[in-house]
């Protein structure tokens, strides 16, 4: 092994294959919709993304078994067997129990969405089920850091969906053909996770801490705490629609087009930590490491927005948008902000910390508070990125002083 590779943190080295997956995912995942967006026009393409942004609401409790499955595998890794067992049990029964509320409530979402079709509504159902197992799935592959196989199942997130999608709104642009595409795309993921799955472990030596019951719980606390986290990232632009002039409101969405692909640009920095951070022995290096990593990384995209900011504009819409062209170096700080944030609640969760999340809870109420009180882009902007900024230290010290030393599990901080 090389001097190089020795210097690596023990969890980021053969993770590179996450880095690249995801990215691919991800440019999959923003080629789809830049797509869309352009073939079906305007109202078509506003049905898809109400429904997409449902799917995000929903991806939660995916994230949340996903976290679980990956800390309990990391931590206990004498149980792989029986957290393997159980965590795919639970999984499919979540898969089966969301698909079918969604179906029952149909109606109603095609009456809140005002998609006028009951087919694409029945549709989220279908893909929620698949998305769901897909989590359990990633999971277990990411707590026993088998990461070529987990880069696989992201590569197979983004992908399908782009080139089944796209044929098949090319062929008939409209938005029940874009969801059929992003319905057959989910399923991918979801079998080359069951592939990769496919000889479960013998469950081995047997503890009621991995039996269903625990896991359901800690799922739903995982699940909660990344909603709060998804809340506070993207509440603004509801606060902006509700403060602003429309005009105002649409400069402030293409800003923040800048500041999602800053925050997930290094979300493959969470993935490859998280197992880490789930371990006494190596959270603390985990945490200051990667959260390091994340920084430089944000560092070079607010250096990007600040010199580069005329290429930046390309992607954030073009000269429509050249009113903001010198604020988009603090849509980058938010986004910097936001990735970093991100890496907390999951070191958070890592280490089943409870009330380190009403702390996210609070910044989300004082984000809406003081938002509702501003009437400029600059104000908005402002209160938004202090109030993450608080939270970030806040959070950062707490989480600092907790893992100073391998944590108490029956702290709950």
């Amino acid at each position: 092994m090389s001097k190089t590779k020795r210097s690596l943190p023990r969890w980021l080295v053969g993770g590179s294959s996450i880095a690249v997956a995801m990215g691919i995912m991800n440019v999959a995942t923003y080629g789809f919709t830049m797509l869309a967006a352009r073939i079906l026009g305007p109202q078509p393409y506003g049905a898809l993304a109400s429904v997409m942004a449902l799917l995000l609401i929903i991806s939660v409790l995916q994230l949340g078994l996903q976290a679980t499955a990956a800390r309990r595998i990391s931590a206990e890794p004498d149980h792989v067997g029986q957290i393997e067992h159980t965590i795919l049990r639970v999984t499919y029964r979540a898969a089966l129990a969301i698909g079918a509320l969604l179906l029952v409530l149909t109606p109603l979402i095609n009456y809140v969405l005002r998609l006028d079709n009951l087919v694409v509504a029945a549709l989220i159902s279908v893909a929620a089920v698949p998305m769901t197992v897909m989590g359990g799935q990633a999971g277990i592959l990411q707590g026993e850091r088998r990461w070529l196989s987990l880069a696989m199942v992201y590569v197979a997130n983004g992908v399908p969906r782009l080139i089944i999608g796209v044929a098949l709104i090319a062929w008939q642009p409209t938005e029940l053909n874009a969801m059929i595409g992003v319905t057959v795309g989910q399923f991918a993921p979801a079998v080359v996770g069951w592939f990769a799955l496919r000889q479960v472990r013998h469950p081995g030596s047997v503890s009621d801490h991995h039996s269903a019951r625990p896991m359901v719980r800690e799922a739903i606390h995982n699940s909660q705490a990344l909603f709060a986290f998804f809340a506070l990232s993207n509440v603004d632009i509801v606060v902006a629609r509700n403060v602003l002039d429309s005009h105002d409101a649409g400069l402030y969405a293409g800003g923040l087009i800048l500041t999602k692909a800053v925050l997930f640009l290094p979300q493959f920095v969470v993935v490859l930590a998280f197992p880490a951070m789930a371990s006494a022995s190596e959270r603390r290096r985990a945490l200051t490491r990667s959260l390091s990593l994340v920084a430089a990384l944000g560092a070079v995209a607010i250096l990007g927005a600040l010199v580069l900011s005329s290429l930046a504009m390309v992607f954030v819409g073009g000269n429509d948008y050249s009113e903001i062209q010198s604020r988009l170096w603090l849509f980058a700080v938010l986004g910097t902000a936001l990735s970093m944030l991100q890496l907390l609640v999951y070191s958070v969760l890592a280490r089943q910390g409870q009330r380190s999340i009403y702390l996210v809870w609070a910044a989300l109420a004082a984000l809406v508070g003081l938002g509702m009180t501003v009437s400029t882009l600059e104000g908005l902007l402002g209160v938004v990125v202090s109030v993450d900024a608080v939270l970030l230290v806040v959070l950062f010290a707490l989480s600092l002083y907790l893992v100073r030393e391998p944590a108490d599990e029956s702290v709950a901080a």
